[in-house]
């Protein structure tokens, strides 16, 4: 294993109270919403592309409501927000929510039924006029996350997306027939991506060679790396698909009150919270889209043995920023030139109350 993919505490920032779980997860739901809203308004995305990407969000949300439930009462673990570039929770946190699921069934023996720990509950308010100890409502807290919460919905390491014609994509110059989408959680960078591969079939049907693309893509795709190595190793090892363009969509990272990167972007917004010139619950979100596109192809191996590749041209990274326009207010003040870099100037999202 790479010295790269260790995870350690010294990688994250733990949330400690009930009150920094709520802003945390709010936090995160409005940017996802707020996103979507703006990649759809400012075409960024295909409306193929934006169906799949909100899906996935989803699932990312999903999730983080599962870890709102698993730590609520829970006075002895923490959820840890990654220290890196990300804003995320540390990808070892899906990695133990997942586990978890997979033992639901043994956790729930073990706990008190739902109906003995109503009445306990009723008996402690109304007959003692106690208040609940937070061991027991640490007790409700693990039913309800055993009981409430599907594994297949947690957002996992690799998440493969169906292929589906292009035919209703927004693209007029695209002349691919297929394009397939997928989604992984990078282990370095604790944050999400999710990628696009517009495509033909040579000498073959979908129905034929369906498996065979999701092997290949889980095998050599399930990680951030430049579009480039990504194209060649998925052409190299399926020789029927021929490749038109490639899109990855990085979506993060996530600048808010618990980030403690070195971004500039999240300097600034960290400054302004202690300098009371922004709310806590302010935040950015940057994307990246990376794209590439076959322009010919060339041949690789012997006469008796060939196999055409393509030739692939690389489009300049777009960057973008979404947050309110307080933020981007307070942006503009202080890291001009960083704005400069950007595709677009900041895009205008709603603000977090």
């Amino acid at each position: 294993m790479s010295i790269n993919l260790i995870q350690t505490p010294l990688d994250s920032a733990v949330l400690e109270t009930k009150e920094q779980y709520k802003v945390y997860f709010k936090i995160v739901k409005h940017a996802f919403a707020s996103l979507m809203e703006s990649l759809s308004k400012k075409q960024i995305c295909s409306e193929m592309e934006l169906t799949f990407i909100e899906q996935y969000t989803e699932l990312l949300t999903y999730s983080l409501e599962a870890f709102r439930i698993k730590y609520l009462f829970d006075d002895e673990e923490k959820m840890k927000i990654d220290l890196t570039e990300s804003g995320y929770p540390n990808f070892l946190e899906f990695r133990y929510l997942y586990n978890d699921l997979e033992l639901k069934h043994e956790y729930i023996e073990r706990l008190p039924s739902v109906d003995k720990i109503k009445n306990e509950f009723l008996d402690t308010l109304l007959k003692d006029k106690q208040p609940i100890s937070d061991a027991k409502l640490h007790q409700a807290a693990s039913i309800i996350y055993y009981s409430s919460v599907e594994q297949k919905y947690i957002f996992k390491k690799f998440i493969q997306g169906k292929i589906v014609s292009n035919k209703k994509v927004i693209n007029p110059n695209s002349d691919a027939q297929y394009v397939v989408s997928w989604s992984f959680y990078d282990v370095v960078h604790n944050r999400p991506f999710m990628c696009f591969m517009y495509f033909d079939l040579y000498k073959t049907t979908i129905q034929e060679y369906t498996q065979e693309i999701y092997q290949v893509i889980e095998s050599v795709a399930d990680r951030n790396m430049s579009l480039d190595m990504m194209a060649y190793a998925i052409d190299k090892k399926l020789p029927k698909v021929l490749p038109k363009k490639l899109r990855k969509i990085d979506l993060g990272s996530l600048h808010n009150v618990f980030a403690k990167d070195e971004l500039e972007v999240t300097h600034v917004i960290l400054k302004g919270i202690i300098d009371k010139t922004l709310d806590i619950s302010a935040y950015a979100i940057s994307l990246q889209v990376d794209e590439i596109n076959s322009t010919d192809t060339f041949k690789e191996g012997n006469f008796f043995n060939k196999q055409f590749l393509q030739v692939w041209e690389s489009k300049k990274p777009a960057k973008y920023v979404f947050t309110s326009h307080r933020v981007i207010q307070v942006l503009y003040d202080e890291i001009p030139e960083y704005l400069n870099t950007l595709t677009q100037a900041p895009i205008e999202i709603a603000s977090l109350n």
